[in-house]
């Protein structure tokens, strides 16, 4: 069954255009556009060759000798650059860029993307099925092809966080039976898959009835465990960790998205595709999580695949996997090579290093050249994403932790990232819990209206020594507010700045607000421009550097919007308590 496939690929079936299709092929009629002077990269033989393409509609209708066919009309010189099919983004979120849908068309259209594989989950659990039909209208209305996949994670660790919303099979088997919807969503809940928990299994079954993608997340998962996931029906991963753990899944038999938001381990990956000496047909691309001053610096896929040519990759390998590999992978014949009776998404790209957009075209009508957008987009209305803080102002007192007696064992959260359990003694004053030292506040507080919102604080190890507070309704993935500080003032100031905004993320020290992004649909997104978007976010950025020393590769800002995933293995701070999803409890407080 075709991904996706709204409309698409039916229109190419037309008999009218494929008749117009022939007559141009053989020379009878002119091609509608001609694109001439550049060098095909061919994603089946590795080659780069001189050749000219002829668009008749949105289908190609010749491939050939430079020069050979002067008829058409309209004439695009590619001026020497290198002609390949549009960019296909296999796995990512719109909502981590913090813009609406059409802000980030604009911004990926114009540098080659031309097809995306959104998982609207970030949507999904805070509105539910609205979230989503949301990511649909708009999917509607746009030139860039976006895929949705049916969200299975929401929330991502049931029992142990409350989201917006709650997807069970039934939820997720009518999502599928939607024309934009391509499949199921990155499945979270590893522990639930390979114990054959029934909520899950069903999620996984809807899936598999559909004869739709099943796509995975399985975060160091091997041997038996990994083999126990896939057995449930899942296709793919795009959580590596490692370049051997590319290497072991990409032999298990799984479809990769190499993503680039994991920066530091793309030279491994690299390394490990070289040592290899052949790129997979089961290697694709995709972005994942984009900040929004990230995506204006760098832009989307595009990005990903200048990225791994800097660190050694073979730039052919690297279109192959971003156009052919992906267009197999979605069960797109249309889409991922320049050749005859294919789609015509095309890109002229001026070079094979900083991968510059000289032109696209996206189903044979221009749409951006030298990075500019030829027409605007529509906006969708985002009347459906307003409102989702339901929580009141709170106090220095929500961010203290009760407790009885003078002395108290406390269970704590160790290590950014690959969380484990750990313990340690505190003092009691005033019937409040002394954070030790070497700890770092963590509070997850509901903001959905589905229960109530007091904070549940938890302590981190490993954090490094805040200096104020950061406080974030950007939250993987239940959403809910999660503030981390150095002491519970701070903490309730950045809190409330972000519950007035309406959503966001807001940085205090000292009682101060020393920077705020109002994000106010969602609590995820704002209809603001990129510019202003991106230049918000850098402001928070510099502030959160202001009041804390990262240690990369884990302490990094990105840890924030991560900490409170309850779906991977280790314990994680939730609204609900302090939850381990391979064990299935839940410290309503960290008071031992």
């Amino acid at each position: 069954m075709i991904a996706g496939s709204r409309t698409e690929p039916a229109d190419l079936h037309d008999a009218d255009l494929r008749s117009r299709a022939v007559a141009a092929a053989r020379g009878d009629t002119p091609f509608d556009r001609l694109i001439i002077n550049g060098t095909v990269v061919d994603m089946v033989t590795g080659e780069c060759r001189k050749a000219d393409v002829g668009v008749v509609g949105p289908l190609i209708a010749s491939v050939h000798a430079p020069g050979s066919r002067t008829d058409a009309a309209e004439t695009f010189d590619a001026a020497g650059g290198f002609i390949t099919p549009g960019l296909i983004d296999t796995h990512m979120h719109i909502e981590s860029s913090m813009v609406t849908p059409a802000t980030y068309a604009a911004a990926v259209l114009s540098r080659g993307v031309t097809t995306i594989v959104w998982d609207p989950h970030e949507f999904g659990n805070v509105h539910g099925v609205d979230g989503v039909r949301f990511a649909a209208e708009a999917a509607r209305s746009l030139p860039l092809r976006m895929i949705l996949l049916a969200p299975s994670c929401v929330p991502s660790a049931p029992g142990l966080e409350l989201n917006g919303a709650d997807f069970d099979a039934s939820v997720i088997a009518e999502l599928l039976s939607w024309p934009e919807i391509g499949g199921i969503a990155e499945v979270m809940t590893m522990q639930g898959v390979i114990a054959r928990e029934p909520r899950i299994s069903g999620i996984l079954q809807a899936g598999l009835a559909a004869e739709k993608l099943v796509c995975g997340h399985a975060r160091g998962l091997a041997g038996d465990r990994l083999a126990a996931f896939m057995a449930a029906g899942i296709t793919s991963d795009h959580e590596l960790i490692s370049g051997e753990d590319l290497l072991d899944k990409l032999r298990a038999g799984l479809t990769i998205e190499l993503r680039g938001s994991h920066d530091h381990l793309l030279p491994d990956f690299v390394e490990a595709l070289n040592r290899l000496g052949h790129l997979p047909q089961t290697v694709t691309l995709c972005t994942d999580d984009v900040f929004p001053d990230d995506l204006l610096a760098g832009g989307g896929l595009d990005d990903v695949v200048r990225r791994l040519v800097r660190y050694g990759l073979n730039p052919v390998w690297a279109l192959q996997a971003a156009t052919l590999n992906a267009a197999r992978r979605l069960g797109r014949d249309d889409l991922g090579l320049v050749a005859v009776g294919r789609r015509a998404d095309l890109v002229i790209f001026s070079d094979l290093t900083e991968f510059d957009a000289a032109l696209v075209i996206v189903n044979g009508e221009p749409i951006a050249r030298d990075g500019v957008l030829l027409q605007p987009l529509t906006e969708t209305d985002t009347s459906a994403l307003t409102g989702s803080m339901k929580i009141a102002p709170l106090s220095a007192d929500d961010f203290r932790v009760p407790a009885t007696g003078t002395r108290v064992r406390i269970a704590t959260i160790d290590r950014p990232r690959f969380t484990q359990w750990g313990e340690t003694e505190a003092s009691v004053e005033d019937g409040f819990v002394v954070p030790p030292q070497e700890t770092t506040l963590i509070a997850v507080a509901h903001r959905h209206g589905r229960a109530d919102s007091r904070p549940r604080v938890g302590f981190l190890r490993g954090w490094g020594t805040w200096r104020g507070a950061f406080a974030t309704s950007v939250s993987h993935d239940s959403h809910n507010l999660t503030v981390f500080g150095g002491n519970p003032d701070d903490m309730a100031v950045a809190a409330n700045a972000v519950i007035e905004a309406g959503g966001g993320m807001a940085v205090a020290f000292e009682g101060k607000v020393t920077a705020c992004l109002p994000l106010p649909l969602s609590g995820l997104v704002s209809g603001a421009s990129l510019d202003d978007i991106a230049r918000g976010f850098s402001a928070v950025r510099a502030a959160m550097d202001e009041i804390l020393d990262w240690q990369p590769p884990y302490l990094v800002f990105k840890a924030c919007f991560g900490a409170t995933l309850a779906c991977n293995a280790g314990p994680h701070q939730t609204d609900r308590g302090i939850a381990d999803v391979v064990t299935g409890s839940l410290l309503d407080s960290p008071v031992l």
